[in-house]
């Protein structure tokens, strides 16, 4: 989260962590709040709520932003012209399969700027106005947020840009755990019945069993 004039906070949201998640972002300057509800939407909303800063950066436990990065999204800032975004990404997995699906993702959000989760900024006064990531969705959140503030961008004059030339490097701990067929099934799932998937943490398994 960061501030007009250049300063940043960082927040730590604790939804329901079973190690020592909390005890090791205190220690490094993070304050931590706690949301018991486990959801990804509710858990960004409420560390948005505890910021003060005038934009809002969401970034995944499992994600590691570049200096570059922050480079690139202070300049986007800094130029006056952007509501909202997001980045490409890459995975720490060398896998053709692996590296074709992150292609054809980064494509797709950089044709259609849709913002990936692990990485998601805007300003902090569009975020309110929107009532932030909806609460009635288990995932998906993110592109159903870059699609509120595309429209409330073009009512403003201004840009949701997806930043490209630093990507996030992510993990693919998903793959690792889920595999192909057990991920292609999820996927599955979603084709036939999207709308009832996402709205429900047994739906959107992967992101809510416990598996680790």
């Amino acid at each position: 989260m960061f501030d007009g004039c250049g300063g940043w906070e960082l927040i730590v949201c604790d939804n329901n962590s079973s190690d020592r998640t909390a005890e090791i972002a205190r220690t490094a300057g993070a304050q931590v709040v706690f949301e018991p509800h486990n959801q990804i939407s509710r858990a960004r909303n409420r560390g948005a709520g505890a910021a003060i800063g005038e934009w809002l950066l969401f970034v995944d436990a499992d994600s590691t932003p570049s200096r570059e990065l922050f480079e690139d999204l202070r300049e986007a800032i800094e130029g006056g012209r952007v509501l909202g975004g997001g980045c490409t990404i890459a995975a720490d997995h060398d896998a053709l399969p692996v590296r074709a699906v992150l292609a054809f993702w980064n494509a797709l959000s950089r044709s259609l700027r849709w913002a990936a989760g692990a990485f998601v900024f805007c300003r902090r006064d569009a975020f309110s106005e929107l009532g932030g990531f909806s609460e009635e969705l288990y995932a998906s959140e993110e592109l159903d947020l870059s699609g509120r503030l595309k429209r409330l961008a073009r009512r403003r004059r201004m840009e949701f840009r997806i930043l490209h030339r630093h990507p996030l490097h992510t993990s693919a701990r998903k793959l690792h755990l889920y595999g192909w067929r057990e991920l292609s099934a999820v996927f599955g799932r979603f084709l036939l019945s999207p709308r009832r998937m996402l709205r429900s943490a047994e739906g959107c398994s992967p992101w809510y069993d416990g598996r680790r």
